[in-house]
């Protein structure tokens, strides 16, 4: 073996080095890369990482051997296609036209997803959570997997159950289709020792290799009859179980429905059952929300191997995260076409849940854009009682820099803001970003909340408007020590809601857009993955009014 991979590492490539290494794959007995037996192991390396890409390579510059070498690259996937999830996929669709395949198109955003099913079967993962918008292909992949894990457990027993029979049975379809298709997909040369033994359309089941009293693959909604009729070894998945905002607004309804996945769905899982939960995350209290909050917080899961994978449609930037090669995804703007249709109703909540991964409780949402005030973007006649900004600083990443440009009116208890800095880059980036809206809407103040973390971030932000000849008071405050930033932010909210006038629709820019859908999302209840846009309003509101809710107005003297 180590002889033919040196041969083949050397030029000129030689079609008949490459035969050899196959045909030593083949000899080896009971060939299996994930046995960690030096032999199989060393094998599996080298197809993977050093004949693939060289075989990609010579397909992509030759004229000549063109078939052979394409053949031996099929054969390469197929020889990892039992072992490999991602492999697998690649192999069930070779030689489809590419807009008609599944996988490839889409591997740039799904890979995320493959890799954490792929540590699902090697037992690295115990549960792992998948969200993202919907036909955007995680359904499909679904169906990939639960296709693979049949082929390589045969005689272990999978559960799938989702919100209604409808569902259910689209998937039942979609699986079915992969494993029986043989023109269209090529299951049986993946696994040409499991023959399917039967397929059941009315029990939604299928069995490979034989009958077994639970078979390999039972598919069942999740008010369908869990309880005596299905077993779980293998994998236990839960796709979509809440069906949609009206049912996670009703707490009893939800109350219910996680009765139902805890008393009759859970325990259909025996101990060597892994875990997959996929779907919209419409509420903190809906099945994917209160097994997270189990597995984070309580000490019986403290030894679970998790892993959560959302994402959502558009990015920090404002781009699509799903705009597929060959026309088969979703770009930027069809996402904010679909987002303008939800703010036309009033309903950033159900846009956040779907599209963006983030669930959102009504009950505890204290900036309902209903309730706002808006402008279209012209100040008020007259000279402005002062000009300032507020600013939650961050150092990027995870963090955003928000801060808003604020009018203040003589004789008006009104605040306008005509723009934002609302970004998670670096300080090398936030810095300029507000040096140049002071610079630009000529702002005499900014008051920055002042940390350990932060200390350096206003002396920098002074040099900066030093070296650019802008005059602007810098201020620091520390953040109150009695008051968490929550309760400070809900204190805040009516003034804010009262008082603060926002650019209306069509006239925001991509950052100022961000900053509202940040303010949008801010709840109460549960946790708040950001909450740097609804904190710099309240800080600015803090500036604005005094003690006890009291307004501090301004006059001409």
């Amino acid at each position: 073996m180590h002889s033919i991979a040196g041969a083949i590492a050397e030029k000129p490539f030689k079609l008949d080095r490459a035969y050899d290494f196959y045909a030593c794959m083949d000899a080896i007995k009971d060939y299996d890369p994930y046995n960690k037996t030096a032999d199989s192991q060393e094998v599996h390396d080298w197809n993977l990482n050093k004949m693939q890409p060289k075989l990609m390579k010579e397909i992509k510059k030759r004229k000549s051997n063109l078939n052979n070498l394409i053949l031996l690259y099929e054969e390469s996937l197929l020889k990892e296609a039992p072992y490999n999830f991602e492999q697998y996929m690649i192999f069930m669709e070779f030689g489809r036209e590419p807009q008609d395949k599944f996988y490839i198109p889409r591997k740039k955003t799904l890979k995320p997803f493959v890799d954490a099913l792929q540590a699902i079967e090697d037992g690295e993962l115990d549960e792992l959570f998948l969200s993202q918008p919907p036909r955007t292909g995680k359904t499909v992949l679904s169906d990939f997997f639960m296709s693979w894990e049949a082929g390589k457990h045969p005689l272990n027993s999978c559960l799938y159950s989702s919100c209604s029979d409808t569902v259910t049975t689209s998937f039942y379809n979609g699986l079915s289709e992969i494993m029986k298709d043989n023109v269209t997909y090529r299951w049986n040369m993946v696994f040409p020792d499991e023959p399917i033994k039967k397929w059941n359309a009315e029990y939604l089941t299928c069995n490979v290799l034989k009958n077994n009293r639970y078979p390999t693959i039972t598919c069942r909604s999740i008010d369908g009859t869990l309880n005596g009729a299905c077993d779980c070894d293998n994998i236990l998945m839960g796709d979509d179980l809440c069906k949609g905002i009206e049912q996670a607004m009703n707490k009893d309804v939800m109350a219910k429905l996680w009765k139902k996945v805890s008393n009759d769905f859970l325990t259909r899982a025996k101990r060597s059952a892994r875990k997959i939960w996929i779907g919209t995350r419409w509420s903190l209290i809906d099945p994917i929300g209160i097994r997270l909050d189990m597995i984070e917080n309580d000490p019986a899961f403290k030894d679970c191997r998790f892993k959560v994978i959302n994402i959502p449609a558009l990015d920090d930037r404002g781009e699509s995260n799903f705009n597929y090669a060959h026309g088969v995804g979703f770009d930027t703007k069809y996402y904010i076409q679909v987002k303008a249709g939800f703010e036309r109703n009033d309903d950033v909540a159900s846009w956040n849940a779907q599209y963006m991964g983030q669930p959102i409780e009504r009950e505890g949402s204290l900036f309902d854009p209903a309730e706002m005030q808006y402008f279209d973007g012209t100040l008020p006649e007259g000279e402005p009682a002062r000009i300032f900004m507020a600013n939650d600083p961050a150092w990027g990443g995870s963090d955003f820099c928000a801060a808003p440009v604020c009018f203040e009116f003589y004789d008006s208890d009104l605040i306008y803001i005509p723009d934002v800095c609302f970004t998670n880059e670096d300080k090398t980036k936030s810095i300029p970003q507000l040096a140049d809206l002071i610079e630009r809407w000529h702002v005499r103040t900014i008051q920055i909340e002042a940390n350990k973390m932060t200390e350096g971030f206003a002396d920098e932000l002074r040099d900066e408007l030093q070296k650019r000849g802008i005059r602007c008071a810098v201020i620091t405050k520390p953040a109150p020590t009695n008051v968490h930033k929550e309760d400070r932010i809900r204190d805040r909210a009516p003034d804010i809601r009262s008082h603060f006038v926002f650019l209306s629709q069509g006239h925001r820019t991509k950052r100022y857009q961000a900053f509202m859908d940040n303010v949008f999302s801010f709840t109460i209840i549960g946790k708040n993955k950001h909450d740097d846009a609804p904190d710099s309003l309240a800080m600015a509101s803090d500036m604005v009014f005094k003690r006890g809710n009291v307004y501090a107005h301004t006059f001409r003297r």
